[in-house]
């Protein structure tokens, strides 16, 4: 097998950093030399297939995006990037791996769409990955379904308590999967937003002419976001449930989440990019249809209100636990513009999977978060919270070889015909400037991205099985 070696650079963990020099063996870690090692011979350079000079530079575990959309069906239409096209972007960005979502529509049994999603991935992916289920028909076949995932290394589902119609469950339905994973050690993921309460604000909005982008935003208010994620954390409390809230955007509900975490509970949640840097001021309410290049949900957050700052600070505080994208991408033509005159229809998503290592290492640059604390929140904890850690989210013997040279003396500017390397008509991003730059990517010992060259290949990553979630209290 083809050796490694890659030296010179700082390598940096979620505990700390310092100098040291990476063998790889194939697609393994097998050794970091540190200082004055001597044990595998002072010409090892010489003797190894590659040498990579990290001089100046960071050497990180590449990012693990635990949160990703690849072909997804949604509001009428299929999520823009596939899995070839999507591992590809996010290969570009550092990240080499990622947990993406198998649906279970209503009607169909969870067993069907796992291996649906199973074969749409299969011989398509850049770098590794992994599934979570997504269980949109909670009923007494689905719910043994449920029992069985982990004996196909699925450890994860999620809950909606948004979308009637679509994917939404009850509080009975959502009492019942939680008693499943209380009893199996699956981490209930769920989207928390009052469902039923958002699809009244939505109609009255229309009825009142109220259409643009801009009021996707007014119609899914933060206190419906914190009132279900209070219902979703004392539905965990009752059962036992370990319980992870996706895409965390309202300070309130992080007050929510955090406030559990004060009492033991094992509660946990995520943000994205999106909700650390846009705003529904600024982009949702943007000139004419343009705010519908940011329509997700959760929504975008006003600025006024200081949302994103206590977001940030709870990344700093460990009140949330790490940065996922919810990568989501719909092209404005033909998809997003679907909801010209009803804001309802435009297909809720963002594209960020390529930019999400980059946007967060500039959090470092402004002194929001620390060196560690980044490949914490990107890698490290995604790692330890979906029963990846020991293979992915750490440099260390034994180690998957997903190792990325972080370059903080470059320069990375966003946009179309820049970095954008995602099936999109246009980026979310455009006009962002970063302080840093992915120089290399190397996913299970392969360089898939170097000298601003995408070597990779469709095939190259593989299904990881994954263990149950490694974070518990």
């Amino acid at each position: 097998m083809a050796t490694t070696l890659i030296t010179g650079g700082t390598v940096v963990s979620s505990t700390g950093r310092g100098p040291a020099d990476i063998l790889v063996d194939g697609e393994r870690i097998v050794a970091l030399l540190y200082p004055g090692t001597t044990a595998l011979g002072a010409n090892l350079a010489e003797t190894v297939d590659t040498v990579i000079d990290a001089s100046g530079k960071y050497v990180v575990p590449g990012g693990i995006d635990a949160h990703t959309h690849m072909s997804m069906p949604f509001g009428g239409t299929t999520a823009s990037d596939d899995f070839e096209t999507g591992t590809r972007a996010a290969a570009w960005g550092g990240t080499t791996m990622i947990i993406d979502f198998a649906v279970q529509k209503f009607g169909e049994r969870v067993q069907d769409s796992l291996q649906t999603w199973h074969k749409m991935a299969s011989g398509q992916c850049a770098v590794d990955y992994s599934f979570h289920q997504i269980v949109g028909d909670v009923n007494d076949e689905s719910l043994a379904a449920l029992r069985r995932l982990p004996d196909e290394g699925i450890t994860s589902y999620k809950l909606f308590m948004a979308y009637p119609g679509v994917f939404y469950s009850d509080d009975a339905q959502i009492l019942r999967a939680m008693q499943i994973g209380a009893n199996t050690g699956l981490l209930t993921m769920m989207h928390a937003e009052n469902g039923p309460a958002i699809d009244v604000l939505v109609a009255q909005l229309l009825a009142e002419g109220k259409t643009d982008p801009y009021y996707h935003g007014i119609a899914r208010a933060w206190q419906l976001e914190e009132e279900a994620t209070h219902r979703a954390i004392m539905l965990a409390d009752l059962t036992g449930a370990p319980l992870y809230v996706v895409h965390v955007s309202a300070k309130q509900a992080v007050a929510q989440l955090a406030a559990a975490r004060d009492r033991g509970r094992n509660v946990f949640g995520e943000t994205c990019p999106q909700y650390l840097y846009l705003s529904l001021e600024d982009n949702l309410g943007a000139a004419g249809f343009e705010g519908a290049k940011w329509v997700c949900s959760t929504p975008l957050r006003s600025r006024q209100e200081e949302h994103q700052d206590q977001v940030w600070q709870a990344l700093r505080t460990n009140d949330l636990q790490m940065v996922s994208t919810d990568h989501c991408p719909f092209c404005m033509k033909g998809q997003k513009d679907m909801g010209i005159g009803d804001f309802s229809k435009i297909p809720n998503g963002i594209g960020t999977i390529e930019h999400r290592m980059d946007l967060m290492y500039q959090g470092v640059v402004d002194g929001r978060i620390t060196l560690e604390r980044w490949v914490e929140i990107t890698s490290t904890t995604p790692a330890r919270m979906f029963g990846l850690y020991g293979r992915k989210g750490v440099l260390a013997p034994g180690a998957d070889a997903d190792i990325v040279v972080y370059d903080p003396n470059g320069h990375t500017s966003i946009g179309l015909g820049k970095t954008h390397h995602m099936n999109m008509d246009h980026s979310a991003w455009e006009g962002y400037e970063i302080d840093g730059h992915v120089d290399t990517v190397l996913s299970r010992g392969k360089v898939v991205v170097a000298d601003g060259e995408y070597r990779g290949r469709k095939g190259d990553g593989q299904f990881v099985r994954r263990d149950p979630c490694q974070y518990l209290i």
